[in-house]
């Protein structure tokens, strides 16, 4: 993410810190991801904290979401898909 001007927010009674939509966008910060805070001196570094299956999952959830196709749908392509691989494999044997 490059530099960019200054943005304000106000911290909340309870600690809670509304990110700004631009910075959320720039850093890739969604909703839901774990972020690290990294305290150097009186600035803090806000980071994502990308793990791995997590990562897989939420990408997963957003191709589904933007796709609009059910959760159905998706298991009996599946299901079709395993049946071609199976009988590519092993189908009927050649001699």
């Amino acid at each position: 993410m490059q530099a960019s001007k200054p943005y304000t927010a106000e911290i909340k009674a309870r600690g809670q810190l509304t990110i700004p939509k631009k910075i959320r966008k720039l850093g890739h910060l969604e909703e839901g991801q774990t972020v690290s805070l990294v305290p150097l001196g009186d600035v803090v570094i806000i980071m994502p904290r990308r793990l791995e299956l997590d990562e897989a999952r939420r990408r997963i959830a957003k191709i589904v979401k933007e796709s609009g196709v059910s959760a159905e749908e998706m298991l009996e392509g599946l299901v079709r898909e395993r049946e071609v691989l199976y009988k590519e494999r092993y189908g009927k044997k050649t001699r």
